[in-house]
């Protein structure tokens, strides 16, 4: 098992690029269970969990290429089951369901199991599927669904704004017989990415990055060629990595108009934010930084995948400043892993109030989940002294060669054994 050794306390110079959105890539590529002819397509990051999705797409029946960062898929001839042993590597997978249904009529999709921040639970998907005509069954840990005469279009509130579930939704309702009205729909920008490459294989959908988004269904849906938006999720920590080292990087191919809940908090701890051509300057403003209170929420809020790192970046604040999670119950498990670098931050129920330290000193820590290791990573950036990282799987999950990115604008940062 790797693991991520950083001698810290250098300042970050240079350019750093965004690699394509994973959130966004998982659910194209089950998408692409939809498709009649092949589908091309760029920027897709090469990540643990985009392997697995190619593999889950392999076993559907379909045939896939990744070659750099470009992935082909034709999916003729598919089977209606995604086992086991892959869904539970990865939860994205239960977004096979969806196209699965619409095309097929049927499916028999693995439960995702838990997850360690916390449920996420697919009964919202199950009942908005419902409402279009399909039946389910769980048995033997599988959901099984059918809809034999086809799914049909319906007027569906979701109770709240899932993102999983409004992909997997959208998905269905592009071959239902019909129009489906997805009300509290997810409004993030990756949900816009998947409706925009729905579209460009001749969907109809329209209102997506709005709460209310209609789907006009189709009779089929064509292979296309399109490009992955970045990562705004890779490009808030690595905007967060300039800031913690006090250097000045430039993220090059960053979403900056769908980074506004993030690049607004980071200016108001002291962080200059200076759009230029092809990239991101960011710095910060006046070599001072001070704490913030923040609340996740769904977009256009806070993202819970950038709270663990900002709350790194907080060590380094001046006062104190909470962080309220309200996405997930579980998710500050990196926060005795900041403790032992010497952090101070204290848990009362969903919220974390943390006191600004100045500096923090290097230590072995244990990764926990994918932000999780982000934030352990950027601490051990700027904290004085050498840091241990285990359990980088997770992090696999989410950054593309984090390492080598982080390299090439100065950092000391090596990945070895266990």
């Amino acid at each position: 098992m790797d693991k991520l050794i950083i001698e810290g306390g250098v300042p970050l110079q240079g350019s750093i690029q965004v690699s394509g959105a994973k959130n966004a890539a998982l659910p194209i590529l089950m998408a692409c269970l939809l498709a009649e002819g092949t589908v091309n397509l760029s920027n897709v990051p090469r990540l643990a969990d985009i392997h697995t999705s190619l593999k889950l797409l392999n076993i559907l029946g379909c045939e896939t290429t990744f070659d750099g960062n470009d992935a082909t898929s034709t999916c003729n001839g598919l089977k209606p089951e995604a086992p086991y042993e892959l869904v539970k590597t990865m939860r994205a997978s239960v977004l096979c369901l969806g196209p699965l249904l619409a095309r097929l009529g049927e499916a028999r999709v693995a439960l995702p199991g838990g997850c360690a921040i916390g449920a996420r639970p697919v009964d919202l998907h199950l009942r908005g599927m419902e409402r279009m005509g399909a039946t389910f069954e769980l048995t033997e840990g599988y959901i099984k669904g059918y809809c034999p005469e086809g799914l049909k279009g319906a007027h569906i509130t979701l109770d709240f704004p899932t993102v999983g579930g409004t992909e997997n939704l959208i998905m269905a309702a592009c071959l239902a017989e019909g129009t489906t009205i997805l009300e509290n729909a997810a409004r993030e920008p990756e949900v816009e990415d998947l409706a925009n490459f729905l579209n460009a294989m001749g969907a109809k959908i329209t209102g997506h990055g709005t709460s209310v988004i209609t789907i006009e269904g189709v009779s089929s849906l064509k292979g296309c060629d399109y490009r992955v938006m970045p990562d705004r999720i890779e490009a808030g920590t690595y905007m967060v990595a300039a800031a913690i080292t006090g250097g000045e990087l430039k993220i090059l191919d960053c979403p900056i108009s769908a980074m506004d809940s993030v690049s607004s908090k980071l200016r108001e701890m002291g962080v200059s934010i200076e759009e230029e051509e092809g990239g991101v300057l960011v710095r910060r403003a006046n070599g001072l930084l001070k704490n913030v209170d923040v609340t996740t929420l769904p977009h256009p809020g806070f993202p819970t995948d950038m709270q663990a790192q900002l709350m790194a970046l907080m060590c380094f604040g001046q006062g104190a400043g909470t962080i309220e999670e309200k996405i997930f119950e579980n998710r500050f498990m990196h926060v005795l892993e900041l403790v032992r670098l010497g952090a101070d931050v204290r848990l009362k129920g969903r919220t974390a109030m943390v006191h600004g330290v100045g500096k923090l000193t290097g230590a072995p820590v244990m990764a926990s989940d994918l932000r999780a290791s982000a934030s352990l990573v950027l601490a051990g950036l700027a904290a004085g002294g050498s840091t241990t990282v285990e359990r980088i799987y997770h992090l696999d999950r989410g950054y593309e060669n984090i390492e080598a990115k982080l390299s090439g604008v100065g950092a000391r940062i090596k990945r070895v054994k266990a």
